[in-house]
């Protein structure tokens, strides 16, 4: 996650200003296509759309090369595995990554009017070719390496909205992120971030991630359940100071702090911002460009073998 704001950030201004209703009439960007005769590309804003991407995405990737890099040295381009470490919550990380930067891809591209499936194709695979490049950046610096599991994860996002695109035309099943302060970067600020900012990229232990599943778009056109409300299923971990394990801590008494790591589940209602009925166009953009966050609302926890409700799960 050291680097997912970065890109996401970035293209948020554009995807804001760059985006067009559905043939259907509504404002979600991602819903059912009318195939329809194909409009001519509007290659004026094709190539708005190309170079600010290349602009954003090339200016990011300096922009790590210089802050994130210049510490460590390069040498031989070598292999990671990092798949044991954070309770496999980075994994989640680069994959709701890559789904985003694929779902504002093809948003982007659907404003150009370019062809639905290329559209699906080549925007969907935005995330996956950004992340992959800053996997072999990552190959080549001695403090990481190339992680195929992060390869896999970043494949796992991009295939999941190319998939539903595909499929159904529309996102049904909707990855989501959300975090709350959990007070254990307070023992290793320098890891798991020193203030508010650095603690949303940086600490596991306060994001969650999870799977937004809109109800009523498996129920088919007849139902009356809310368009707009969601069930989502949540993957959290805790008590992560080290990424592997907990390294030994003293407090200020001498008092050793150990901390039990283990998984969380979560089960609450969500908003689907993109399917709310909006009039306004810019209401509707906002709603389409932070889609990606979760809603607190009420629900349920799963974990260390026990269920507990919870007054509202980020």
């Amino acid at each position: 996650m050291r680097y997912a704001a970065i890109i996401i950030l970035c293209l948020f201004t554009l995807h804001l200003c760059a985006q067009t209703d559905t043939a259907d009439g509504n404002s979600s960007g991602i819903r059912r296509f009318a195939c329809t005769s194909a409009p001519r590309v509007n290659r004026k804003r094709l190539l708005l759309v190309a170079g600010g991407e290349t602009v954003l995405a090339g200016g990011s990737l300096v922009a790590l090369s210089q802050l994130w890099y210049k510490d460590y040295p390069h040498e031989k381009f070598h292999f990671f595995n990092d798949n044991s470490e954070w309770l496999q919550m980075d994994k989640c990380g680069h994959a709701i990554t890559s789904y985003t930067l694929g779902r504002y891809g093809y948003n982007l591209l659907r404003w150009s009017d370019l062809p639905e499936k290329k559209c699906i194709l080549y925007g969907g695979l935005t995330g996956f070719a950004y992340l992959t490049v800053i996997e072999v950046f990552d190959g080549f610096s001695s403090g990481w390496g190339f992680s195929t599991g992060d390869m896999a994860a970043n494949t796992l996002g991009a295939g999941l909205f190319i998939g539903q695109q595909l499929a159904w035309h529309e996102q049904r099943i909707t990855p989501k992120f959300g975090y709350r302060k959990s007070g254990y970067a307070q023992y290793r600020p320098f890891l798991l971030g020193a203030d508010f900012r650095e603690q949303v990229l940086k600490d596991y232990n306060g994001q969650t991630y999870w799977l937004s599943v809109n109800v009523a778009s498996f129920l088919g056109d007849g139902t009356k359940f809310p368009g707009w409300l969601n069930i989502a299923v949540g993957y959290g971990a805790n008590g992560m100071t080290g990424g592997k394990s907990n390294p030994f801590m003293q407090n200020a008494a001498g008092n050793t702090i150990c901390f039990p790591r283990y998984r969380q589940l979560f089960l609450s209602p969500d908003i689907d911002l993109t399917r709310i009925p909006v009039r306004s166009k810019w209401l509707g953009r906002i709603f389409k460009t932070f889609g990606f966050l979760k809603i607190p609302a009420p629900g349920i926890e799963l974990g260390r073998g026990k269920i507990s409700g919870r007054w509202l799960l980020f």
